[in-house]
């Protein structure tokens, strides 16, 4: 699949789908509270996703069964939500979800604390938020993929966190996942001359500890390979001739 740029009128759609999931996660992050099940959390999101006319698009997406991800704690990413999984008193949750609004996906993440958390939980909360915010600062036509890469690398790892290694950011449009990967630790060469219209998920995936991720036995929950707390922020982003506009985020 090819790195594709979008038409205006591909990225008004785009706009939209961005506009609606970053309301969605709005409402989400009033309803989490200690005592909620997980389940809870995915059946409000879906609920909220198909009262404005759009499809959950993580639902059944390659066989995942639900259309919330809800990664707890030392979970990564793609944490199943459950029944039995109730959130507790200083946990940290993140929600990963998105939709599709006339045939065009947007995609975004981001991590709560649950009632009152530990200064430590919320300071990788928020170097892991900012981290996305310095890595944009590259989203900028003329420039090249990697260079958001390593701007996420090194705000992240300046706070003595570690870069999720074995997942990575990717293009969206009329797919969930399309070109390129976008990595949130710079690999060799420069990666990619970014074009406007380019429209990109951007994921930092920042770990307490090591890089190193297990995968559960649902083959879907990625875990720290230590235990320790990861975080996860992201959105969906425009890229254009001066810098880039954030689809997933109100104003």
């Amino acid at each position: 699949m090819a790195v594709t740029i979008k038409s205006e009128h591909e990225i008004e759609l785009m706009r939209e789908a961005g506009r609606l999931l970053a309301i969605m996660h709005e409402e989400l992050h009033k309803e989490i509270k200690p005592g909620m099940s997980t389940w809870d959390i995915d059946h409000i999101g879906e609920t909220i996703i198909r009262d404005f006319g759009c499809v959950p698009n993580f639902l059944n997406y390659n066989g995942y069964p639900a259309s919330i991800c809800t990664s707890v704690n030392d979970e990564v990413v793609h944490g199943i939500p459950s029944k039995k999984r109730i959130l507790q008193e200083g946990d940290i949750i993140s929600l990963d979800c998105g939709l599709i609004y006339k045939g065009y996906h947007s995609d975004a993440a981001r991590t709560w604390g649950v009632g009152e958390i530990s200064e430590e939980a919320q300071r990788l909360i928020d170097v892991t938020k900012q981290s996305f915010f310095e890595g944009i600062k590259f989203a900028k036509e003329g420039n090249h993929l990697y260079e958001i890469s390593k701007a996420i690398q090194d705000y992240a790892e300046g706070f003595g966190y570690s870069i999720v290694r074995d997942l990575v950011g990717h293009g969206i449009g009329t797919h969930l996942h399309e070109d390129p990967q976008i990595p949130n630790f710079k690999p060799k060469g420069r990666g990619l001359k970014l074009q406007a219209g380019m429209t990109l998920a951007i994921e930092p995936m920042i770990n307490e500890g090591v890089y190193d991720v297990e995968w559960m036995d649902d083959d879907w929950t990625v875990v720290t390979a230590d235990g320790k707390l990861s975080a996860h922020y992201e959105n969906t982003i425009l890229v254009t001739k001066d810098g880039c506009e954030i689809l997933t985020l109100l104003r």
